[in-house]
């Protein structure tokens, strides 16, 4: 069963991905698609580290909102 915290080395067999925005100070969150259709997130910077898990409507929702503008206050960015 796959859990928020898992440590990300467990999940075995996934192939992340590292937003072309990344920095090389490795600034920077990856994503992988889970076998049971979720989504797994985990910081660069700590690939060993624990990664949070999200249904794939909970990780659309999040791009969505981003492409949107819903966070742009988060940066600083006027609304």
């Amino acid at each position: 069963m796959t859990y928020n915290g898992v440590p990300a080395t467990t999940l075995r067999g996934v192939r992340w991905h590292k937003s072309q925005r990344s920095n090389s100070q490795g600034n920077c969150v990856e994503l992988a698609e889970l076998p049971d259709g979720g989504i797994a997130l985990r910081n660069s910077r700590d690939p060993e580290g624990p990664a949070l898990v999200y249904t794939r409507p909970e990780i659309e929702a999040l791009i969505l909102g981003a492409k949107d503008g819903d966070f742009d206050n988060l940066l600083g960015v006027p609304g």
